[in-house]
């Protein structure tokens, strides 16, 4: 379900001062494309999703406050990976392949096609789902495909709206509204805005990072 606006979340500001400085941690483990091929399925993962040029790659640095955590290109869609980013022994984020855009032959999108679903459907230790949109294009196909999902597999979703910069405030406030409304056909989604650029919504993906990746808050 969404969260109401005004809503102060479990752990408050505390979860996510801890949140951000465990991501600040985070360095680069592996890539895989295929579930066989990732590390063991234990502890607890955070994934990120999005379309191609949504500005995935941007937001995930952004939260851990890296310039080059996840790899940023001007060719939308060069994530062909899924690469995984360890926080600590038991905590990772992980970088799903961009979807939607690129430029590339039709047997190389059924295998990332492949690699999600076998990823999304069978990874244990995924306990969150950050789904990255372009706040001027939300909700694509893609976007549903994916909360239907996670819906189905009772996975949590976190709708980040990207690029809130590029709207007048009042702009950006009305399609997270519209966002909010329609994500309650998808059960357990919440939704928030946020820009890479002007840094803002980092404390609240933080928090929402935090609880699922399990991080306590400072005392």
């Amino acid at each position: 379900m969404t969260t109401p606006p005004g809503t102060p979340p479990s752990g408050g500001p505390s979860r996510s001062r801890a949140t951000s400085r465990a991501l600040q941690r985070a360095s680069f483990l592996t890539s895989a494309t295929r579930t066989a091929d990732c590390p063991p399925d234990r502890g607890r993962e955070v994934a990120f999703a999005g379309r191609s040029n949504a500005g995935k790659s941007s937001a995930m640095n952004a939260l851990a406050q890296q310039g080059a955590l996840a790899r940023t290109s001007k060719t939308p869609g060069r994530t062909q990976l899924i690469n995984f980013f360890a926080v600590d022994n038991d905590r990772r984020l992980v970088d799903l392949p961009g979807y939607g855009y690129a430029k590339v032959s039709s047997s190389i999108r059924e295998r990332w096609q492949e690699g999600l679903e076998d990823y999304l459907e069978h990874r244990e230790a995924l306990t969150g789902l950050v789904l990255v949109m372009d706040i001027r294009h939300p909700l694509t196909d893609f976007d549903s495909m994916m909360l239907e999902w996670c819906m189905t597999r009772g996975l949590p979703a976190h709708c980040l709206l990207t690029k809130a910069d590029k709207l007048s405030r009042g702009a950006a406030a009305n399609a997270l509204q519209a966002v909010r409304r329609q994500a309650t056909r998808w059960p357990g989604t919440t939704a928030q805005t946020f820009s890479a650029t002007a840094k803002t919504g980092l404390d609240e993906a933080w928090q929402k990072i935090g609880e699922w990746l399990d991080i306590a808050p400072q005392v």
